[in-house]
């Protein structure tokens, strides 16, 4: 599946709901709205609820029950945060996170070592050539990432 462009929090919310529901898991959401609630508008007076350019602000924190643990943070600004077992990628663009998803339910993530430089990554193909790469910093694999070792 190609990214679907997801132009609103809320479409991004319902396109993760679809793929709860399509690999049933349990999806707990939060929303924060408004640029006093928003994590990246800290600077935003209390009680102000726009931003400058006249638009309300909208962020959710996603999670999904099952093995792996996942939970994912969309902006307003059109990119995600996802964990995945606490391995978390950054900036992940909000249209790629129901792909990302796929991948990592449809049991196409994988990890991988290497001896030089050392270290475990965990590996995240999308279709069209995109993949997302993240090195494992704790020192013990979880189940679900051990199970998903490839040499």
């Amino acid at each position: 599946m190609e990214n679907v462009h997801l132009p609103t929090t809320e479409a991004a919310v319902s396109a993760i709901r679809d793929i709860a529901e399509s690999f049933e898991l349990a999806m707990s959401v939060t929303d924060d709205i408004g640029a006093d609630q928003t994590s990246r508008r800290t600077s935003a007076e209390l009680f102000t609820v726009l931003d400058p350019d006249g638009s309300l602000p909208h962020e959710a924190f996603v999670e999904l029950a099952g093995s792996p643990s996942v939970s994912v943070r969309l902006f307003p600004e059109d990119d995600a945060n996802i964990t995945v077992d606490g391995v978390e990628f950054h900036d992940v663009p909000r249209d790629s996170v129901p792909a990302f998803l796929r991948s990592v339910y449809g049991g196409l993530a994988y990890t991988k070592g290497r001896l030089f430089p050392p270290g475990q990554w965990l590996v995240v193909p999308l279709p069209a050539d995109e993949t997302y790469k993240e090195l494992i910093t704790s020192p013990n694999l979880t189940p679900w990432l051990a199970r998903s070792a490839r040499g």
